[in-house]
């Protein structure tokens, strides 16, 4: 039975709103597993997989990074973008990474921006090709 509310909302919409078993996010320093009862938390997400559990079946997606705040059973987060994980496509990922690797960053907020975006291409390509 679901005991957890999922909100996951982009600067476009809100892209899932639905009941979930279970949660795990990719916070910046591993995973974090969210079932009903967890206690109140905020955290910062890495790109990664987001894993839904609803009704004993799994859904995966990607997301770019953001915000999560759990309170009261509802897993709230806020991302750049989501998409479903069977939706990611690597081949613009790869081509992402290899652009972004040779880019010149000679200022520090080049260098925050690039290292950001390889993050993203890498955890692209991983859920892309089945972790």
């Amino acid at each position: 039975m679901a005991n957890l509310q999922v909100v996951v909302v982009t600067p476009e919409c809100t892209a899932i709103d639905q009941q979930a078993d279970s949660v795990t996010v990719t916070l910046m320093d591993g995973e974090a597993g969210i079932l009903a009862g967890h206690a109140p938390m905020i955290g910062r997400l890495a790109p990664g997989e987001l894993r839904l559990v609803s009704g004993g079946k799994p859904n995966s997606f990607y997301v770019d990074g953001g915000f999560v705040q759990v309170a009261d059973n509802v897993v709230s987060i806020l991302t750049g973008r989501v998409v479903p994980v069977n939706q990611i496509d690597r081949t613009a990922a790869e081509q992402l990474l290899e652009k972004t690797q040779i880019a010149a960053s000679d200022k520090a907020e080049l260098v925050e921006i690039k290292n950001k975006t390889i993050a993203q291409a890498r955890a692209q390509i991983r859920l892309a090709s089945g972790r």
